[in-house]
């Protein structure tokens, strides 16, 4: 079974206990862990139990495929269903599960953690076509999710938030359910016990929230529409680095794009720069209003659809076609970037 929508939260609020195994899936690798995590709790609490739950790296099972009948099958010695967790899966295993699936030996739940998986993806495939299992994607958290999860775990530290703080927060994270989780923990731990009365401010965000959020993103982007071809391999590999796949740089230069595009046709309709900047939402950090004025100058709106495109038609020959992945969204990159350094049309 495939799940989408509001069927995903639901699920996971109340899964189907005729459930027997589970595919979590997909670009956001935080979100995966996370998702995984709270399928693994509805059976058992605490799952560094050793005798309620096992973890087995999808390496291991392929060297040793038997580990999956074995372990689905065992019984706990204190009682209760048990949690099977593999993690790393991908493609090479489909024909393992798929037999799995047909056959669904013993009582554990399985809860299969993998990167993100094409259409085509004969993994997602078995999962989805078997009628005691289910194929969960995980993709980027959207501005509401992110202003959600911003707003719960402030408010469980005791924190308000000034608007601008708010706003700086949303812009600047988000790509990484698990980065998001991490920079906000960091932030409310600097911060320590609110007093009372006091908000966090503009300043208490800058002055915490760093590189390894998705600034490093926006460096990529601001590279990439401002025709810096060095910078936009320079910042590419340190986002890479930092966990931020393919697919989540593309997307992140989409929404880039998509606020100059904005932005731009303000401007073509006879608003000043200044005033079209200033009606972004979230608003643009202080700090890089002047090159995005700049990149208005470059960009025009017919041009910003053009490399709209360029980027969309990436994403999909990165879960289509089976070339490699950085390869793609490194070239579409680069052809943006060029294209910035061409006459405004």
């Amino acid at each position: 079974m495939k799940l989408a929508g509001r069927a995903i939260l639901d699920f996971l609020r109340r899964p189907d206990p005729a459930v027997r195994a589970i595919l979590v899936y997909g670009p956001d690798a935080g979100l995966v862990r996370e998702r995984g995590r709270i399928l693994a709790q509805s059976v058992v609490a605490d799952i560094a139990d050793p005798f309620r739950v096992t973890e087995i790296e999808a390496k291991a099972l392929a060297d040793d495929p038997a580990q999956l009948a074995d372990e689905a099958a065992a019984l706990s010695l204190t009682g209760g269903r048990r949690v099977v967790r593999i993690t790393g899966a991908a493609d090479r295993l489909s024909a393992l599960f798929a037999d799995f699936l047909a056959h669904s030996p013993g009582e554990a739940l399985v809860v299969v953690e993998a990167g993100d998986l094409p259409g085509r993806s004969s993994l997602r495939k078995a999962f989805e076509a078997a009628p005691a299992a289910v194929a969960l994607p995980c993709y980027g958290d959207d501005p509401a999710a992110i202003h959600a999860l911003i707003e719960e775990m402030l408010t469980e530290a005791g924190w308000t938030a000034e608007r601008p703080a708010l706003d700086y927060l949303k812009a600047n994270l988000g790509a990484d359910r698990g980065v998001t989780r991490q920079e906000l923990t960091k932030l409310v731990t600097y911060l320590g016990v609110p007093g009372a009365g006091v908000r966090l401010t503009l300043e208490d965000v800058e002055a915490c929230i760093g590189d390894s959020a998705a600034l490093g993103l926006d460096d990529l982007c601001f590279a990439v529409t401002g025709g810096d071809t060095a910078g936009v391999e320079r910042t590419m590999a340190r986002c890479l680095m930092a966990g931020d796949g393919p697919i989540v740089i593309l997307r992140g230069a989409q929404r880039h794009l998509q606020r100059l595009h904005l932005a731009a046709a303000l401007c073509a309709a006879g608003s000043p720069p200044d005033a079209a900047v200033r009606r972004l939402r979230p608003p643009l950090h202080f700090k890089r209003e002047a090159a995005f004025r700049h990149h208005l100058q470059t960009w025009s709106p017919a041009k910003l659809a053009t490399a709209l495109d360029i980027l969309t038609e990436a994403e999909i020959a990165c879960k289509s076609t089976g070339a490699p992945d950085e390869a793609l969204c490194r070239t579409a990159l680069l052809r943006i970037a060029g294209a910035a350094r061409s006459p405004r049309r």
